[in-house]
């Protein structure tokens, strides 16, 4: 999978842009609201939802699989940006708590175990008191279906990309026990753009409990 995005990520540049996502907005209000600072961002990309974080004065630090994407991230931060280069699957990558996790559109792309991990990795390095949100890929996207079914709602696309599709229970089933909040559906653009796909997606936020 790691030459597929290699190849990719300039043409996915090219359709998404450099804005951020709706998504991303929407969770810098929430990070905003409850005093966050620092944020980690797996899966960190070529830096478009990274750089709305940083503009608006939070400390970004992110884990990116792609030498490409991070090649392509130091137009948005230059080299004032942490970006850990390696798989979310060897977090974690150092020993902060922090205080906001913001993963967009990778999870879906991995396996159940890792999934899980994941989602530990991610709960274990916020900071109590702190939330993170996760934006997957939904059964109500037109992908649906698409392609081999290999697994219960995994699907194989023609490149070979392996894609779980979440509804509410399997998100209560992987998120249930680290701080879910709330999940709700979304679409990627809000508002179709021009040519850019809309992607039915679920918001799914978490908030660690601070120990009494």
């Amino acid at each position: 999978m790691t030459e597929f995005w290699e190849s990719n990520f300039k043409d996915k540049q090219e359709m998404w842009g450099s804005e951020p996502s709706d998504s991303a907005r929407t969770s810098l209000e929430l990070f905003k609201r409850n005093g966050a600072r620092h944020i980690l961002i797996p899966g960190f990309g070529y830096g478009r939802n990274g750089k709305l974080f940083a503009d608006h004065g939070l400390q970004v630090t992110g884990i990116e699989i792609s030498e490409t994407a991070i090649g392509l991230s130091k137009k948005h931060f230059g080299e004032h940006t942490k970006v850990y280069h390696g798989s979310v699957g060897e977090m974690p990558f150092d020993t902060e708590l922090y205080d906001g996790i913001f993963c967009y559109a990778l999870i879906h792309l991995l396996s159940a175990d890792e999934r899980s991990k994941l989602i530990r990795d991610c709960y274990q390095q916020l900071r109590p008191g702190g939330y993170m949100v996760f934006i997957s890929i939904s059964k109500k996207d037109g992908r649906y279906g698409d392609g081999l079914e290999i697994l219960k709602d995994t699907f194989e696309t023609r490149h070979g990309i392996h894609l779980f599709f979440y509804d509410r229970d399997s998100v209560l089933a992987e998120f249930g026990s680290y701080g879910l909040l709330e999940v709700e559906e979304v679409n990627e653009p809000a508002i179709p753009q021009g040519g850019r796909p809309v992607q039915a997606f679920l918001q799914i936020v978490c908030k660690k409990e601070v120990q009494q």
